[in-house]
């Protein structure tokens, strides 16, 4: 042991040397499994383990990546029993056939991806210092793809891609040898590539060109305007929801299923702007048959200098509460 750490932890030391990694730790583990909500779980069991061998802790590695073998090994005894976590877009390809309701999964079909509120990953007021998570890290393409490779794969390719760990780093946390590492990670590139050869390059949040877009779609829905929704949607864009198994792919489609099947008329919805995954999104709200406007979901928009390029709804309710948003709207 080192020689200022005592025999019985001291909990006071305990939190001041690792609460400062919380949040980089709950985006890894939202990486690794694709729920906000099981990577909040997943992260208090890493403390929990961690706090329970802290007085073992002898430092030969830091803190950091102590809590990242952690929460890494946490993570993949989670994911054993559980079902991947998909979109639409993972399970087949567009629906092309005749104009048609969507087709909803029945409860328990599908594990479904959830999003990510950027307010749980970014830095507090009470800790300015502590670096945000890269957004790239978080974009919902990536998470989707990520849950394409095996567990083990998906944590290499995590640890040394994203977080920067040395192969040597990567083995030690994941209990195997370099050259395994080094021969994962070149699987799970292998395969990203294939899922997604050219990702867009994505507005920002914070660029005006993003908020004019988001800002569009939102009042396209709030007033039921079609010819808005065709203006901010590009040519090529995608719309998927879940829990839909079907989604369409390109700017025709993906008007007639919302024309035909969803905007309804003006009033019938309306939306809160937020942030989620790095990526410009809206907490939305749908008129009920007694003219309340109840909590529908959230709705995460991939954005670029062309339009929207891809729309992806969760259609959960509870999700409003997620991102700090009330279940009902005032009239």
């Amino acid at each position: 042991m080192t020689p200022d750490r005592p025999a019985t932890p001291d909990h006071d030391q305990f939190t001041a040397e690792t609460s400062r990694f919380r949040r980089e730790l709950l985006a890894h583990c939202y990486r690794m499994v694709g729920s906000a909500h099981d990577a909040e779980d997943l992260v208090q069991e890493t403390y929990l383990r961690a706090w329970r061998s802290y007085a073992r802790f002898e430092g030969r590695a830091s803190i950091r990546s102590w809590l990242y073998a952690i929460a890494t090994n946490v993570c993949l005894t989670a994911l054993k029993p559980r079902p991947v976590r998909m979109l639409p877009s993972g399970l087949n390809g567009a629906y092309e056939g005749p104009g048609r309701p969507p087709q909803q999964a029945a409860p328990g079909e599908v594990a479904w991806l959830e999003p990510l509120p950027d307010t749980w990953i970014a830095p507090t007021a009470d800790d300015p210092a502590m670096v945000a998570v890269d957004r790239e890290s978080v974009r919902l393409a990536l998470i989707a793809s990520l849950q394409h490779l095996p567990a083990r794969q998906r944590a290499i390719l995590i640890l040394r891609e994203v977080l920067a760990f040395s192969a040597a780093e990567t083995a030690q946390i994941l209990g195997t040898s370099t050259v395994a590492v080094k021969s994962g990670l070149q699987r799970a590139r292998a395969r990203l590539e294939e899922l997604e050869p050219q990702p867009d390059e994505l507005l920002e949040p914070t660029d005006p060109r993003a908020r004019a877009l988001l800002d569009g779609y939102i009042a396209a829905f709030e007033r039921s305007d079609v010819a808005l929704l065709e203006r901010v949607l590009r040519a090529d864009a995608t719309l998927e929801a879940t829990p839909f198994l079907d989604w369409q792919a390109g700017r025709v489609m993906c008007l007639r299923i919302l024309a035909g099947y969803v905007l309804g008329a003006p009033g019938d919805w309306r939306m809160i702007a937020t942030t989620a995954n790095g990526q410009p999104a809206a907490v939305v709200y749908h008129r009920d048959a007694t003219g309340a406007l109840r909590a529908d979901g959230v709705v995460v928009l991939s954005l670029t200098a062309d339009g929207i390029g891809r729309v992806v709804k969760f259609h959960d309710p509870r999700l409003a509460a997620t991102f700090g948003s009330p279940e009902t709207l005032d009239q």
